[in-house]
C-alpha cells in the first residue's frame, strides 16, 4: 500500500501533471514549439517551469518517457495475457486498440528526431523491442496473424494510425479505430501473395532518433 503524498508533494505532482499535458498538446502540434509556449498553456510561471524542467530537452525526455512506459505497460499486459491461455487473436487485437488509446506512438511520430535520448531512455526502448518480440512471435506462432508480419511492421502500422488527427479528440479516436479495425482485419487474413519489400530495418528505425 503507497503512502499519501503530503499536501505540498501533491501539489507539486499535480503541478507537474499540468505541466506535461500541456507540453503533450503544445508540442504534438508544433515539436519545434518553445518552452514558453507550454507555460502559456499550463498557466504557469516560466521559471516555475524551468525549475522543474531545466531545458526544453528535458521535457521533451520526459514525455518520450512517458509515452514508452504506457506502451511497455500494455506490451506486458498482453504477454500476461497470453500467460493466462488467452485467445491469441484477441489478445493481439485488445493491444493494439490500449496502444491506440493511450496515444503513445502519436509522440513518437511528431518527437522523434527533436531532441537527444539518454541512456534510460534507450535502456527503456530495448526492453520495448524485447517484449514487442515475444509478443508478435506467440501471436504468429499461434496462427493468429500473418506468418510475413514483423515487429516493425506493426510498430509503422500504429503509427500511421496515430497519424489521423481530425477534429476533436473523440472524432480522432473514433477515425483511429476505424482505420484500425480496417487494418486488423488484414493482418488476421492469411494471404497468399508476398508482401512488397522487406519490413523497416532496425537502422532505418534508429536513424530517426538522431538529432
Amino acid at each position: 500500500m503507497s503512502t499519501p503524498l503530503s499536501g505540498r508533494k501533491a501539489q507539486a505532482a499535480r503541478n507537474d501533471e499540468v505541466i506535461l499535458t500541456a507540453a503533450r498538446a503544445v508540442f504534438l502540434d508544433d515539436p519545434g514549439a518553445p518552452i514558453a509556449a507550454v507555460a502559456e498553456r499550463a498557466h504557469v510561471g516560466i521559471s516555475a517551469l524551468y525549475r522543474r524542467y531545466p531545458s526544453k530537452e528535458e521535457l521533451l525526455r520526459k514525455l518520450c518517457s512517458d509515452g514508452l512506459a504506457a506502451y511497455i505497460a500494455a506490451t506486458q499486459a498482453a504477454v500476461d495475457e497470453l500467460d493466462a491461455g488467452g485467445d491469441a487473436w484477441q489478445v493481439f487485437a485488445g493491444f493494439m486498440r490500449r496502444v491506440i488509446d493511450a496515444g503513445s506512438t502519436s509522440l513518437t511520430i511528431r518527437l522523434a528526431g527533436t531532441f537527444t535520448p539518454d541512456e534510460q531512455l534507450y535502456r527503456d526502448a530495448q526492453h520495448a523491442d524485447d517484449l514487442n518480440r515475444q509478443l508478435i512471435k506467440r501471436i504468429r506462432e499461434a496462427g493468429a496473424i500473418r506468418d510475413d508480419i514483423e515487429v516493425a511492421d506493426i510498430g509503422l502500422i500504429l503509427e500511421q494510425i496515430a497519424s489521423v488527427r481530425l477534429g476533436d479528440d473523440a472524432r480522432t479516436g473514433e477515425l483511429r479505430h476505424r482505420y484500425l479495425a480496417l487494418i486488423l482485419q488484414g493482418l488476421s487474413h492469411p494471404d497468399p501473395r508476398t508482401l512488397p519489400g522487406p519490413p523497416p530495418r532496425p537502422e532505418e528505425l534508429a536513424a530517426r532518433w538522431t538529432a
